[in-house]
């Protein structure tokens, strides 16, 4: 059963707000990763590449966590906890689209050493827990 995101959420992710993103390892301790984030309905998207660490923790176990804090009130946040999905298809336009919407640049303008990246990936976030008072 997928967890429905609140309104006050769902305004904080559609904003330029930096997430958490919280992996499994296969030693089963948390590796932690701040990524630019899209919401989809109650979903996350955020990017990634094949060779990333978190990709590989989610290949693996695909159990995620991603802690929102919002920066204007910093005691409030959000854990939103969920299952990843994968897709490379429509990713090389969806980091673009990211770079956009928080650097107002294109990825390749913003970062240029991105030219080297390995394949990218979306990772969408299903979430089926949310706590905290956001």
């Amino acid at each position: 059963m997928s967890a429905v995101l609140s309104d006050r959420l769902k305004s904080l992710l559609d904003g330029k707000v930096f997430v958490v993103v919280g992996t499994v390892q296969p030693d089963g301790s948390p590796q932690l990763s701040p990524v630019w984030v899209k919401r989809d309905d109650d979903d996350l998207l955020f990017s990634t590449t094949v060779d990333r660490r978190k990709k590989k923790n989610l290949d693996r176990d695909p159990r995620v966590t991603v802690v929102v804090m919002d920066p204007d009130q910093p005691y409030e946040y959000a854990e939103i906890r969920g299952t990843a999905e994968m897709t490379t298809e429509g990713a090389a336009e969806f980091i673009d689209e990211l770079s956009e919407k928080y650097t107002g640049r294109k990825y390749a303008d913003f970062n240029p050493a991105a030219a080297n990246d390995a394949q990218r990936v979306i990772v969408r976030i299903r979430p089926r827990k949310v706590v905290g008072a956001l």
